[in-house]
């Protein structure tokens, strides 16, 4: 059985936590390495994920391999820019408030 890794990049704007690590990891710009298997058939290729890394610091040289579950990535993804929305609205909405009429 052959196997493929891709890459993609992904930026959390606040820090996240994963299962099997007690540690945050912060809020940074990541690579994402994900290693699939390839499952031959007749007629087409499928690809079974087995593993995703998500490395910070890259750019550095710094980095800190992790095995996740890509599904909670996937997951802490949208999180991550529900809570970066809900902070620009609460932001912009406490700039755009009425200030008290003095009298």
């Amino acid at each position: 059985m052959s196997s493929r890794t891709t890459t993609s990049a992904v930026t959390f704007l606040h820090p996240f936590v994963v299962t099997r690590y007690t540690d945050e990891l912060p809020a940074d710009d990541y690579e994402m390495l994900a290693d699939d298997d390839v499952m031959q058939s007749y007629g087409f290729a499928a690809y079974r994920r087995t593993a995703t890394f998500p490395l910070n610091n890259w750019r550095a040289g710094k980095s800190v391999l992790r095995a996740v579950d890509h599904r909670e990535l996937e997951g802490a993804l949208p999180q991550d820019q529900a809570n970066a929305n809900t902070n620009a609205i609460r932001n912009s909405a406490a700039a755009l408030s009425p200030s008290k009429d003095q009298k």
